[in-house]
This record gives C-alpha cells, sequence and structure tokens, in this order.
C-alpha cells in the first residue's frame, strides 16, 4: 500500500510526525520486517513514528481517506500525513 501510495503524495515535511504506526501493547512486539519494510517504502530519512493504540485510533478518525488492503498483520497499520503535492 505504501509503495502504490508515496509516488502520488507529497509527505508533510511540516510535522515531525508523517509517517505513524501504533506502538505495541504490553509484551506485543511488532511482526518481523514489518517495520523494516515500510521503512524501505518511504523517501530516505522518513522515520515512522510510535503512538499508543488509542491515540492511534482517535488520529485515525480524522483520515480524510482509508485505504483497506487484505493484509491481517497485527500493527500493520499506518497513517500518512499528505503534504502539499505540486501540480504534475
Amino acid at each position: 500500500m505504501i509503495e502504490a501510495i508515496i509516488p502520488l503524495i507529497e509527505l508533510d515535511q511540516y510535522v515531525p510526525d508523517n509517517v505513524v504506526m501504533m506502538a505495541t501493547v504490553g509484551d506485543d512486539v511488532h511482526p518481523p520486517g514489518l517495520i523494516e519494510e515500510y521503512a524501505s517504502k518511504l523517501p530516505n530519512n522518513t522515520e515512522i513514528s510510535f503512538i499508543d493504540r488509542f491515540a492511534f485510533y482517535e488520529r485515525a478518525k480524522s483520515a480524510k481517506c482509508i485505504v483497506v488492503t487484505g493484509t491481517t498483520r497485527k500493527y500493520g497499520n499506518v497513517i500518512l500525513k499528505k503534504g502539499v503535492t505540486p501540480n504534475f
């Protein structure tokens, strides 16, 4: 999903958390390779921020676009904050 969307938008460069994932809860861990896979699809030097589960849900409520994929990986959700996209 990230690989398909990133070429179409510019991430917001004026916020510290333009890519956000849910932090793990308790003893949970992110699935092996998940974070590295997502990071490899992002523009260079883009950092992934992690926020508490309920903060993630609150932020997702104000999303302007939601993409549902077939992934069933735990903690596979990601929020991308769009910035100003130049005209093509």
